[in-house]
């Protein structure tokens, strides 16, 4: 059974689905960026893990406890976040046609 979630959050959070059902996630609280780490890229606040290495991994066949495995200062929702700020960032992109 689908859960309710105020529309007027939305543009605050995004929706993340997990094997358990739904969860409302604010990937700011867990994705930072600063030029002064990383060069800038976003990483998982308090590391220097950046959501394009947890995408790549995934990408490749990793799964989110192998990925908690080599990287034990995450956490599972460190990777949902990732995940939702990447599904933000694409949204936002516009396609030209050629």
């Amino acid at each position: 059974m689908a859960k309710c979630v105020d529309r007027s959050m939305l543009q605050y959070y995004r929706i993340v689905r997990l094997y358990d059902g739904v969860m409302i996630m604010n990937y700011k609280e867990r994705v930072t960026a600063s030029p002064d780490i990383m060069l800038g890229k976003p990483v998982i606040k308090g590391t220097r893990i950046t959501v394009e290495i947890i995408l790549r991994k995934l990408s490749e066949g990793m799964a989110v406890d192998e990925l908690i495995t080599a990287y034990p200062h995450i956490q599972k929702e460190d990777i949902m976040a990732c995940l939702s700020y990447s599904a933000e960032v694409i949204s936002r992109e516009e396609i030209l046609a050629s």
